[in-house]
């Protein structure tokens, strides 16, 4: 299928679709005229990117644990020992991520809760 219809299929731009390509998640077939040929497969590796993204993974991580993991309807699962490891030190790095941010949130709420009344 051509790119407009993996738009259509998978609701995710062309723009993205480019992206994921340049960023070594998406390999299409391309034909001799340049034009990119994407497959069934190529729709469910587009769901997984989609699924990895929301879950707060940058696309470098995506990039290592994608072969490791399949799609089981909405529900991902790991394959691959290691995955989850690193699914692990991902979920850390969020939580350290969180906890910095609550701080943050706290800190200004001092501030504004200092400003004179209007």
């Amino acid at each position: 299928m051509r790119i407009g219809e993996m738009v259509r299929r998978t609701g995710v731009s062309e723009r993205l679709l480019r992206y994921y390509e340049e960023q070594g998640l998406l390999h299409p077939t391309r034909l001799a005229s340049g034009y990119r040929v994407y497959s069934e497969v190529d729709i469910d590796t587009v769901r997984r990117i989609r699924s990895l993204l929301a879950a707060g993974l940058s696309t470098t991580i995506i990039a290592r644990i994608l072969p490791c993991v399949c799609i089981d309807g909405l529900t991902l699962t790991p394959v691959c020992s290691d995955t989850v490891t690193e699914l692990q030190r991902e979920r850390e790095r969020i939580t350290r991520a969180i906890v910095d941010l609550q701080a943050s949130r706290s800190m200004l709420d001092t501030v504004i809760a200092a400003a004179p009344a209007t």
